[in-house]
């Protein structure tokens, strides 16, 4: 079954689980912040796409870090900020198999889907 991550008031996870009702994917939403997720998951999603691409460096909660966080932001900094603050992870993150994908396009799910 295909996992989606992220939180339920944000427009590209709703359209991301909309597309995937729409095309009758099986799917189970998990709201990160209802599911504090496992330092295990962040760091498998930085072996598949990399902490650089799962960090969102234009999130509200990225904006009021120290400068000294994020000028010497790292690998094992980036995760623990992602695992406090879950709103630092770009979003929505899909995980299909051993597959992970982040954002959501119509055409980039029709091309995992088909």
């Amino acid at each position: 079954m295909v996992k989606i991550y992220g939180i339920p008031n944000c427009d590209t996870v709703r359209k991301a689980i909309k597309w995937l009702e729409t095309n009758a994917i099986e799917h189970e939403f998990i709201d990160y912040r209802k599911n504090p997720l496992a330092k295990s998951e962040i760091e498998s999603w930085d072996k598949a796409i990399g902490w650089e691409t799962l960090l969102n460096k234009r999130s509200t909660a990225w904006k009021p870090l120290e400068s000294s966080v994020k000028d010497n932001i790292n690998r094992d900094v980036a995760i623990e900020l992602m695992l406090e603050k879950v709103t630092l992870i770009k979003r929505p993150v899909l995980v299909k198999g051993k597959d992970v994908y982040l954002g959501f396009k119509p055409e980039m799910y029709q091309d995992i889907f088909v």
